[in-house]
């Protein structure tokens, strides 16, 4: 379908789909092959600065999965007090329930690239590619709960960053994002608040 066919109110039902779901299972809707051609589609087809293409990602599944939960457990246990730790156990227990996640990276390789070719810009690109990173994200969330599947976004760089390149045996240049983690939705999102409007836009010449 072309774009002028299109409405933007379809754009922005998709938005309000995408909520963040923390009750989730290993049962998926979807194949894991369906998975990673929205992982490959939302790769090729994310904007990036001066089509820089900084965006990296890594697909885990199954015991994949598991063995990255493991990973940031044994790490926070090394830091949490033993007081707080139930609560931070609880989550890590809850995220290795769902049934994977996607690792988001920035190949820092392909953004200092950049910097050298574009040098009056040099100190913007690593802010465009985190820019580029979160779009990814967005379509990639989005994208996973319209196929009927729930998804949370996590953020346990640089805590983990070292484990996981040397797991998975990642290119040194690759910059760990975010964590995506989704599986089968085991519950529903709470109610969204909304601050005033008012507040956050404004308006000028209309």
């Amino acid at each position: 379908m072309s774009a002028a066919k299109l409405s933007a109110d379809v754009l922005f039902q998709m938005a309000k789909a995408r909520r963040t779901i923390y009750a989730l299972d290993k049962n998926l809707t979807i194949s894991t092959s369906r998975i990673q051609e929205l992982v490959n589609e939302a790769t090729l087809h994310t904007p990036s600065s001066f089509n820089s293409q900084s965006n990296r990602a890594v697909v885990l599944f199954g015991a994949e999965h598991d063995k990255l939960w493991d990973i940031a457990t044994s790490t926070l246990r090394a830091i949490v007090p033993d007081d707080k730790w139930k609560h931070t156990e609880d989550r890590m227990t809850m995220f290795k329930n769902a049934a994977g996640t996607i690792l988001f990276f920035e190949d820092q390789d392909a953004v200092k690239g950049m910097q050298a070719a574009f040098p009056a810009y040099a100190d913007r690109f690593p802010n465009w590619a985190s820019q580029s990173a979160a779009m990814q994200q967005l379509l990639l969330w989005t994208g996973l709960e319209l196929e009927g599947l729930g998804a949370n976004l996590q953020h346990y760089n640089p805590l983990i960053d070292v484990q996981v390149a040397d797991t998975w045996n990642l290119p040194k240049s690759w910059k760990l994002n975010a964590q995506l983690v989704f599986g089968g939705r085991a519950g529903e999102p709470g109610e969204k608040e909304f601050k005033p409007l008012e507040e956050r836009v404004k308006v000028f010449g209309a």
